[in-house]
């Protein structure tokens, strides 16, 4: 293994709180089953998230090909076909958005790992939300966000760009996802995966993969 000389990390169930506990907090606020989220995602993701973006919504907005306003109203249209009252597609990611809360064991991990000299680096795949970059500058070297630069994971182009902007090679980087697919294609790259549980066990793994203390 090469040394390593950055960490690369996602924002949505690394840096906050799991997305599942946002979605059904945003859900159960919304007056919405939570099977049916999971149900609209599956059909438009298919079983391996593999549809391209003229079919699919998600690949789309997370590129930045598709507005958010549309995306809201075709996401409440398929959430009111299935709920069989009407969702409101006004604001509708915004609500969701709302529920994310930032985990700060995940967060003050991150800024140990760069006090420590090593390179740091945010990538995020977007749903148009704004992001709470407070802290950022001091936190990261780079910051990547998908639908800025048209590529989403787990498209390999958007994981070189983001080596690019650090300058490091793929195999001195450590990259860190709750997502399996987007943890796989980093490391198909070159790169050193980490999929994301538990703080515990990314605190755990990243200290012996660095091989420092990082308590």
């Amino acid at each position: 293994m090469a040394d390593i000389e950055c960490l690369i990390v996602d924002w949505g169930g690394v840096l906050t709180q799991p997305v599942d506990h946002a979605v059904s907090a945003w859900m159960k606020a919304d007056g919405i089953d939570d099977r049916i989220f999971e149900k609209v995602m599956g059909t438009w993701l298919g079983p391996t998230g593999s549809m391209e973006a003229h079919l699919n919504p998600v690949h789309a907005i997370e590129r930045g090909e598709l507005e958010v306003p549309h995306f809201e109203e075709r996401l409440a249209q398929e959430l009111t076909k299935y709920a069989h009252h009407e969702i409101n597609h006004a604001g509708l990611l915004q609500r969701m958005f709302d529920h994310f809360t930032q985990a700060d064991d995940m967060r003050g991990l991150v800024y140990r790992v760069r006090q420590l000299g090593y390179k740091t680096a945010l990538l995020s795949n977007s749903w148009g939300n704004e992001y709470p970059r407070s802290g950022w500058d001091e936190m990261f070297d780079a910051v990547v966000i998908s639908g800025e630069v048209g590529m989403r994971k787990p498209e390999r182009r958007i994981y070189e760009f983001t080596l690019e902007q650090v300058g490091i090679s793929a195999p001195a980087a450590v990259f860190v996802d709750d997502i399996k697919h987007n943890i796989t294609a980093a490391v198909e790259v070159g790169m050193v995966g980490i999929h994301h549980k538990t703080y515990a066990e990314t605190k755990l793994e990243l200290s012996a993969i660095l091989g420092q203390d990082l308590n």
